[in-house]
């Protein structure tokens, strides 16, 4: 099995939100930058006000899955970090999928199917 790339520094973090460029729904918010890989890399980031440890937990294996089985939909060479809001805690997988996506169609960074 492949591992997920991510962000894992502070420094890497706060490069993309330098970039400034981000959108939110009532459950997730998106920054994104460019990179100078080929691949892109994620960073998930769930604050305490989200809930305990295991909620934040699970918020974040939720959002990673939903980056893992959607990944070749998206472009590549991206740094995006997901920030998860305090209404995420109650959403389901399908839920938090439907947020990530729909954040990526406003990015632009989600290719079309043909």
């Amino acid at each position: 099995m492949r591992s997920i790339n991510s962000l894992k520094k502070n420094r890497e973090f706060q490069n993309v939100y330098r970039q400034k460029h981000s959108f939110a729904n009532k459950y997730l918010v998106m920054y994104l930058a460019k990179n100078e890989g080929k691949e892109s890399r994620i960073g998930i980031s769930v604050s305490k006000k989200v809930g305990n440890s295991v909620v934040r937990h699970r918020v974040t294996r939720l959002i990673r899955e939903a980056y893992r089985l959607n990944k070749e939909k998206l472009e590549e060479g991206w740094d995006i970090v997901i920030v998860a809001r305090p209404l995420a805690r109650e959403q389901e997988f399908f839920g938090l999928e439907q947020a990530f996506l729909h954040l990526g169609r406003l990015h632009h960074i989600i290719r079309e199917s043909k």
